[in-house]
């Protein structure tokens, strides 16, 4: 998933309610756990809690959208279907020498399949 427009303060722009914002936002980090496809457009969006105007809640809408038209779109195990699953996961927390930015990542295997 892709931001169209580059995402800025915009300090011209209506100003919309914070609070159904954040609680928007908050309810797209919670999928972000499964859904590791919007985590960066999330991320993005998030950066404009304090003062959300008219363009970032068209992205946050934009998100939706397209949360909506997958939503059949997924794994099918059968009941009889024997498989293992693996995950790993790594983080460097303020890793980074020069802006102390940390890094983080993760990989799930079913069977030997990425």
């Amino acid at each position: 998933m892709e931001i169209k427009d580059k995402l800025d303060q915009d300090q011209n722009g209506t100003l919309v309610d914070a609070t159904k914002y954040r609680s928007m936002i908050g309810a797209l980090m919670y999928l972000t756990s499964s859904r590791r496809d919007i985590v960066h457009v999330i991320c993005l969006c998030a950066r404009y809690q304090a003062k959300p105007t008219d363009k970032h809640l068209k992205e946050v809408k934009r998100i939706f959208r397209y949360l909506r038209g997958t939503v059949n779109t997924g794994l099918w195990y059968t009941k009889d279907s024997g498989f293992e699953l693996t995950g790993f996961s790594d983080a460097d927390y303020a890793g980074c020498k020069d802006s102390f930015k940390s890094t983080s990542g993760g990989a799930q295997f079913l069977s030997e399949k990425l």
